[in-house]
């Protein structure tokens, strides 16, 4: 039964302290925007350079064309 006592008391001292601690850091949610906006930003630049290499491929002349 003194086993139970003490957790009950360390579990309500820790809570305690918990919500005497005003400040718990940033939510995720602002990280994860940031996260979305930057995959978003790496994809648009990714399809942007594979669409003009894409296109400077097509320029070049296959082999036994003459320039």
């Amino acid at each position: 039964m003194a086993f139970f006592t003490y957790l009950h008391v360390a579990v309500s001292t820790r809570l305690a302290e918990l919500r005497r601690d005003g400040e718990r850091g940033d939510s995720p949610v602002p990280t994860a925007v940031i996260i979305f906006g930057l995959v978003a930003a790496a994809a648009t630049v990714t399809a942007i350079v594979a669409t003009k290499a894409e296109g400077w491929m097509n320029a070049i002349e296959g082999p036994g064309s003459t320039p």
